[in-house]
């Protein structure tokens, strides 16, 4: 827990920036008896009415979201996968390091500690050679065991749930066309995550999980 606190407390250094990293779902709904559109404004007392569904849906499987965030810049990056395996997770780390940070020296990753996010993902995706370019490129800091809530992607995740997803999307395309336009939306505004808890008030407000010195 220290580790990852003290790694939020660091400066903003370009050359090596601190991106968050998770993962979540989101299933697909069509409504099969579709729905009636917004009604427009009759009067100025009235505000209209908006869109109205159908409570029968059907489902239509789920996509896998991967969030990456860097907390210090308001700089986030949303990809969709069909699931969430090492392998997806390798590809989303290479297209970090490769594509989103190419110029950093070092990437400072936080994620939780799912089993399939460690350097071992690299090398069941990538040749030896590679998967060591890239494992070399990460410094890790992976959350402690339930303790999750320190990943600032967790953070990330619940708002593009909140503004984007709290509604039913039906197929992939139009998932990705919703993500695209809120994420172009969020970057443009430069929304950042303004972390506030330090170790020195974990050790105040979480001294219970210390150990106990006689």
């Amino acid at each position: 827990m220290e580790d990852v606190l003290e790694v939020y407390a660091r400066p903003y250094d370009p050359k090596r920036p601190v991106v968050c990293v998770d993962e979540g779902a989101k299933e697909l709904r069509s409504t099969p008896r579709g729905s009636l559109p917004m009604a427009p404004t009759v009067c100025e007392r009235e505000s209209g009415l908006p869109e109205r569904r159908d409570y029968e849906y059907e489902r239509r499987g789920k996509s896998n979201l991967f969030a990456s965030i860097e907390p210090l810049t308001g700089k986030r990056r949303v990809r969709l996968t069909e699931r969430r395996t090492a392998l997806d997770f390798a590809e989303e780390l290479r297209q970090i390091v490769d594509l989103d940070y190419p110029e950093a020296e070092c990437v400072v990753l936080v994620c939780d500690n799912l089993n399939t996010h460690s350097c071992a993902c690299l090398y069941e995706a990538f040749p030896p050679s590679e998967a060591r370019r890239l494992a070399q490129r990460l410094e890790w800091h992976p959350t402690p065991e339930h303790g999750s809530w320190l990943n600032i992607a967790e953070i990330e995740l619940s708002v593009i749930h909140r503004q984007c997803l709290n509604r039913r999307i039906e197929d992939v395309p139009t998932l990705a066309r919703e993500i695209a336009a809120w994420q172009e939306a969020r970057n443009a505004g430069q929304a950042k995550i303004n972390w506030q808890f330090t170790t020195a008030d974990a050790r105040v407000k979480l001294r219970r999980l210390y150990p106990q010195l006689k």
